[in-house]
């Protein structure tokens, strides 16, 4: 089975304080995703590089303590790609692309809006030049998982509150009409969704830090793995891990009968 993990840190450094990669060196995975690193190059110990038999790969954001995401992986892929080759996009570091024989895995992290006006328009010009590129990853003929924090909760069973959020960035009409096409129209599969249609609350991956969203449950389900329909139909196995908290996000694990060339 190929195991494949995906978490949003929200600080690789914060997360390696809550003892992320000693749980992570016990997943046996063979490829990890992770979002957020909030961190630079110098920032990292080899620890947080090469947790256990896992080697790591980075792409950066040019603003220091500021998005970033990365890939573990048990053997070297045959190639990295950083970023989707747009200057405005890639200085967030947000994409990170290895290729295994013909099995591509992504890392890929979309902006949030939450922040203000001004996030959400750069949300929007990301999902305008997102959209294309998934398009042109699409048409490659290859197997390919993208992995990673995709802001946006698709429909109403994907949140505790989507009545409340109908307004709110990650839940605008916008974006779940956005995410749709993605799925219908260019054909790419929401892996735990083929798994569990149905499930609400243990789908959720993320809470907020106000209130008591975590000891209530009021949660998102904002982090996929989003798959080529080939692949997606050899997923098993679909795991969401909360018995300990790493970030402000929870780990997604699918397992896939699917070689890692």
């Amino acid at each position: 089975m190929l195991k494949i993990i995906t978490l949003n840190l929200n600080g690789i450094r914060s997360a390696s304080r809550r003892e992320f990669f000693r749980w992570l060196t016990r997943q046996r995975a063979d490829v990890v995703c992770v979002q957020e690193l909030k961190a630079q190059a110098a920032d990292l110990s080899d620890a947080m590089r090469a947790p256990g038999r896992l080697h790591g790969r980075f792409h950066y954001a040019e603003k220091k303590g500021y998005s970033g995401v990365g890939l573990y992986a048990g053997r070297a892929p045959d190639r990295v790609t950083e970023g989707i080759g747009r200057r405005d996009i890639d200085a967030e570091g947000r994409y990170l692309r290895a290729d295994f024989g013909a099995l591509s895995v992504i890392s890929v992290y979309l902006p949030s809006g939450s922040a203000g006006e001004h996030r959400q328009k750069i949300k929007f010009h990301f999902m305008a030049q997102f959209l294309p590129h998934l398009k042109n990853l699409a048409a490659e003929g290859r197997e390919i998982l993208l992995c990673g924090d995709w802001n946006i909760a698709h429909k109403e069973i994907d949140l505790r509150n989507w009545r409340g959020n109908r307004k709110n960035s990650g839940f605008l009409p916008e974006e779940r009409a956005w995410l749709t096409r993605v799925f219908d129209e260019l054909g790419w599969v929401d892996v735990y969704r083929r798994l569990h249609p149905d499930a609400t609350g243990a789908a959720y991956t993320w809470w907020s830090n106000r209130g008591q969203s975590w000891a209530k449950n009021v949660g998102w389900r904002i982090d996929y793995h989003i798959a080529t329909p080939g692949l997606a139909a050899t997923a098993k196995r679909a795991a969401i891990y909360k018995a300990k908290r790493f970030s402000d996000h929870a780990p997604l694990t699918i397992e896939y009968d699917y070689p890692l060339a």
